[in-house]
């Protein structure tokens, strides 16, 4: 039986889902579960990863010493994760401090052309001896062979595996095949995809990833995670489970542990709203889903005008003040 190993960012993505409110609490509830559950990673912190908190992309509830030493705390058989974004960590004050906390996996991640700004992050982390991934951001917006040129800067960086992310849920199951063939046949190391459900395919990708060599997958709690959300973890373990690979996690302990987040951490389970498509369509990042809807709203703009818009404008996550620029844009149209 083949092996996927599991990563779920249920704590790190599903903060965007709730504005990056999510409590102590509801950290030390869903980590004791997903531990039961023996999920290899448990990924922690701002939706835009750490160091992230801030006006521009939304402050958290709790800070990232809270969020990690909470996590830590009630982690026991599975490895404590990290989402790290070069420009929002630095690596004396946030990625030294996170390491001195206990984290297990530093994931280092860049916008899919602009692995460049992972070298020093990535290099530090291999030097501490953790466990250390590249992860290519808004992977739509480059071809298969741009993806493999910056996937092997981060592969000589020292990541110990490269993870592309359909951030903006864009892709189809054939997008997915070719990208993630082309990543197996041109680097050394490990592959993996994490998908969001904008167009109602994150199961489907995710298992196309995996047929076509990716050996690591993402998944959340009932897909809790930025505008449509991601590939649910249940349903993503059950069908690993029929197609007869291993990924080492209880089947029915990952069913309780969803059953707890719907409870105890979602407002509102995810479900794909007409904006969550228009934004898939557009290949737009999802973590804007809530700064399109409150400035859209104020300013009475159809939010399907705005992500077509910043679609067209290519912007991605970081550059969320563009938002509010593209909105009067429209206004200014519309009088005229």
């Amino acid at each position: 039986m083949k092996s996927i190993l599991i990563s779920d960012p249920t704590l790190r993505d599903g903060n965007h889902a709730v504005a990056h409110q999510l409590s102590a609490k509801q950290i030390a509830t869903y980590c004791e579960a997903a531990d039961k559950a023996a999920v290899p990673i448990v990924e922690v912190g701002h939706g835009n990863g750490l160091g992230a908190s801030s006006l521009q992309v939304g402050e958290s509830k709790e800070t990232d010493v809270v969020l990690l030493e909470t996590a830590k705390a009630h982690l026991h058989t599975s490895k404590l994760g990290i989402h790290v974004i070069p420009g929002f960590a630095t690596i004396n004050r946030d990625l030294k401090r996170a390491i001195e906390i206990g984290v297990d996996v530093i994931r280092v991640a860049s916008h899919c052309t602009e692995a460049d700004i992972t070298q020093r992050h990535l290099g530090y982390s291999r030097e501490k001896g953790k466990e250390t991934y590249g992860v290519l951001m808004m992977s739509h917006m480059a071809s298969a062979d741009l993806l493999v040129e910056e996937a092997q800067k981060m592969e000589l960086y020292g990541a110990e595996g490269i993870i592309i992310m359909d951030s903006a849920g864009a892709y189809l199951p054939s997008d997915v095949t070719e990208r993630i063939s082309a990543l197996v046949e041109g680097l050394s190391i490990p592959i993996g995809f994490h998908g969001h459900n904008n167009l109602g395919l994150g199961i489907a990708n995710s298992i196309a990833a995996v047929e076509a060599g990716a050996t690591m997958l993402d998944g959340t709690a009932r897909g809790f995670g930025a505008g449509a959300g991601n590939a649910q973890l249940e349903v993503l373990i059950a069908v690993l489970a029929k197609m007869g690979y291993t990924t080492g996690i209880d089947l029915y302990k990952i069913l309780d542990a969803a059953d707890i987040a719907e409870r105890e951490i979602m407002p509102l389970v995810p479900i794909i709203k007409s904006e969550s498509i228009v934004s898939g369509l557009a290949g737009v990042f999802s973590g804007f889903s809530k700064h399109v809807t409150r400035i859209s709203n104020e300013y009475k703009v159809d939010q399907r005008d705005v992500y077509f818009e910043l679609g067209r404008r290519k912007v991605v996550a970081g550059q969320e003040d563009l938002i509010i620029e593209v909105v009067l844009d429209l206004v200014k149209r519309k009088k005229k």
